[in-house]
């Protein structure tokens, strides 16, 4: 139901015969399921009283419908899913979490049945059933996440198991004192060797699901890259980065990255080619095509300090299988 939909009308004759919910249903343009439920919570009344769902109509009725019916808040369920645990103790865990792989479900103006299958197989999933606790203070469908990585990108990211650690962990993402380094494969060479981006991010007016520097009214974001190494191969020029991040936008180095003219290989949201063809090379046909079905993004370097004893936590997690296998093949066929 949405606000457009009437809320108050008289049954016409030819309606006779009609169950409530069957003509509420009809005239409403939802499902049976919710008309039942706006019933059962006593949102519609008939001749300004609650009626049952069964109740037979005569025709001549004044029905009101007085609302939206409360939906129960959307909560996380625990699913026996695999995890790459780096490290663990009574306050904290640090993940290596797989590209695919959504940090929580999202709650939006969905069906119930469209709500229960995105809330499956997220990190959150997976830590609920792994662990005996976690902090609440992210709510029921964030429980212990301190912060997040995109669905394609892998890699580190903290996970505290108690509301005091995660108020402490907050406290040094908002204060800029957790030091993140990501390691990318961009398209291009940058003109420099090491530079920073400081470009506030906004969400794009018209690709909702994008986010832009060249909006208005954006977040400060501050992104620093040094190009690790420049790679001429027969499917192009690529350029393997390292980027430290002082703030944690949404999409952030792949949009920073994006303004520069040099996208994150499998990025297509932010320009990068779906697949990219050979144009010559030793070993390579021309025309043969590669391509690659995540982000070449990786949260490689975490460093923090210990919410409880203070002690400063270095951790570091090396790229992922598939991502050593694109960059040896791309790495094979020189130009």
């Amino acid at each position: 139901m949405t606000a457009t939909l009437p809320t108050a009308f008289v049954v016409a004759p030819d309606s006779a015969g009609q169950r409530l919910d069957q003509f509420l249903a009809s005239g409403l343009d939802v499902s049976r399921a919710r008309v039942q439920q706006l019933i059962a919570q006593e949102k519609v009344l008939v001749n300004d009283a609650p009626a049952k769902a069964s109740l037979k109509l005569r025709g001549g009725e004044r029905i009101t419908v007085l609302g939206a019916a409360a939906r129960p808040p959307l909560r996380a369920i625990a699913e026996n899913i695999p995890l790459d645990i780096v490290f663990e103790d009574d306050d904290l865990a640090i993940i290596n979490k797989p590209a695919g792989m959504m940090v929580h479900a999202g709650a939006g103006a969905i069906g119930p049945d469209e709500e229960d299958r995105r809330n499956r197989g997220t990190l959150v999933n997976a830590l609920l059933h792994h662990f005996a606790t976690l902090s609440a203070v992210g709510g029921e469908l964030r429980p212990g996440i301190v912060h997040r990585l995109d669905k394609e990108t892998s890699g580190l990211i903290v996970v505290a198991k108690n509301d005091d650690a995660h108020r402490k962990l907050a406290e040094q993402f908002a204060k800029r004192e957790v030091k993140k380094t990501y390691i990318a494969l961009v398209h291009g060479w940058p003109k420099k060797d090491r530079g920073t981006i400081s470009a506030s991010i906004s969400r794009d007016r018209i690709r909702r699901i994008r986010m832009t520097t060249r909006g208005t009214g954006g977040r400060d974001a501050i992104s620093h890259y040094t190009v690790v190494r420049r790679l001429e191969t027969a499917f192009g020029k690529f350029a393997l980065v390292d980027v430290k991040i002082d703030t944690g936008r949404t999409h952030q180095i792949r949009v920073h990255m994006a303004s520069l003219g040099h996208p994150v290989v499998g990025d297509a949201l932010y320009g990068a080619p779906k697949e990219m063809r050979a144009r010559r090379g030793r070993s390579t046909d021309e025309g043969a095509a590669i391509s690659l079905p995540r982000n070449f993004l990786h949260a490689a370097h975490l460093e923090l300090t210990h919410p409880r004893t203070g002690d400063q936590m270095v951790l570091h997690s090396p790229l992922p299988p598939e991502l050593h296998a694109f960059l040896a093949k791309i790495e094979a066929e020189v130009a």
